[in-house]
């Protein structure tokens, strides 16, 4: 078994290095740094993130933006901006000297830092473990190497790291304190409103709202009173929204603030696969997830993936309570199938709704940044009373 990383010795009062390179990181990014100076008043981030970890207080060097390719075609276009922006990111690294280094998700740009990290003698915590256990679970042994704490956020993740030897820290998923879970358990659902969430990409929208449409369209035909309410993603515009949507089927379109109401006040929901299923399941709306990608990319991701399921709730129960929909199967007469039942029979929908009655207790309780946040303060304390040594 592979030793940490030796490491330098680091001035206690420094910065911390915070680092998140996609918008779920930077929210889980700015809450762990609130975390943090609840336990060490005065903490001080600088680092790579969004506007939320801006607005929690961190001096935002890179933002994070920089690095959201999504594609083939664009990542390699943008190689040559990523590889200036790593070699900025070490030379302020070597300026600066943060007496730690955060790292949240984003394997692909985050586990190069992890290298410069370990030829600066600065320690490295992984906050929001990589999905190691989805593809590539060879990387479990580079986050043995090169970090001093892995920090997972679902259940299963910490014997999937156990079985090849490693201990991490599970701490519950950092939705259990974002959701407003409270207010939104004294909001009644509409028994004829279905939720539309046709996620936050404009080739995912362009490839699932016209299958989302049509399914609605067909549910129309047999439940008159089917009402229809969408929430766009952050970033996305309702007029982009309205090119897949056809004149004779109304939806009302709702801003991103509104989409937990959204997916409480639903019936049932059709959604597009990500984190979104998960808000889903933890307010125990019952959801069909459909997903579609080239048939490429569908071919290539079947060969690597190790996992049964796409959608996390499944994962983390370890059977179907979401139906998954993806690739062929994302089409608009079975989509309807499948909503059907839920939106039509009033024992469908309460079965389904019990089946998500224990997801809540499998994440765990709320408190996952502060949990996060006082392993890696208690680890750095352990350091800084270890004799120094150099890399």
């Amino acid at each position: 078994m592979s030793s940490p990383p030796s490491i330098s010795f680091r001035d206690p009062s420094g910065p911390l290095w915070i680092s998140a390179g996609e918008a779920s990181g930077d929210i889980h990014a700015a809450s762990l740094l609130g975390a943090l100076r609840e336990l060490e008043p005065g903490l001080c981030a600088v680092g790579m993130g969004g506007p939320a970890l801006y607005k929690a207080g961190c001096q935002v060097r890179f933002p994070m933006r920089l690095i959201s390719l999504v594609g083939l075609t664009e990542v390699l276009s943008g190689l040559p901006r990523i590889l200036r922006l790593l070699g900025e990111v070490k030379r302020a690294l070597m300026e600066l000297r943060p007496r730690a280094i955060v790292l949240i998700d984003c394997p692909d740009f985050h586990f190069r830092v992890a290298r410069m990290a370990e030829t600066l003698g600065i320690p490295v915590y992984y906050y929001v473990s990589p999905q190691v256990w989805a593809w590539r679970s060879g990387r479990v042994e580079f986050l043995r190497r090169f970090t001093r704490r892995v920090l997972c956020i679902l259940p299963f993740e910490k014997d999937f790291y156990a079985a090849r030897g490693m201990d991490v820290d599970y701490v519950g998923h950092p939705l259990m304190d974002q959701m407003p879970l409270a207010e939104l358990d004294a909001l009644h659902p509409d028994p004829n409103q279905l939720g539309i969430l046709p996620g936050s990409r404009r080739k995912e929208i362009s490839a699932l709202l016209p299958e989302f449409a049509r399914a609605a369209l067909l549910l129309r035909r047999q439940l008159p009173g089917l009402t229809l309410a969408l929430a766009r993603a952050p970033g996305v515009d309702e007029n982009f929204l309205r090119l897949f949507l056809p004149p004779e089927l109304p939806v009302r379109v709702l801003p991103p603030e509104d989409r937990y109401r959204v997916m409480r006040t639903s019936r049932a929901l059709l959604a597009a696969s990500g984190t979104v299923t998960l808000e889903a399941a933890l307010i125990g709306t019952p959801t069909v997830v459909a997903y579609k990608l080239s048939a490429l990319s569908f071919a290539i991701g079947k060969a690597v993936v190790q996992v049964k399921y796409a959608s996390l709730p499944n994962l983390i129960m370890g059977r179907e309570i979401f139906p998954e929909m993806l690739q062929g199967k994302a089409r608009g007469d079975l989509l309807a199938a499948r909503l059907l039942p839920w939106m039509a029979d009033g024992d469908a929908l309460a079965s389904a709704r019990e089946d998500l009655a224990g997801l809540r207790a499998l994440v765990g309780g709320p408190g996952a940044a502060h949990r996060a946040a006082a392993i890696v303060l208690d680890d750095l304390r352990t350091l800084g009373e270890s004799p120094a040594t150099t890399a």
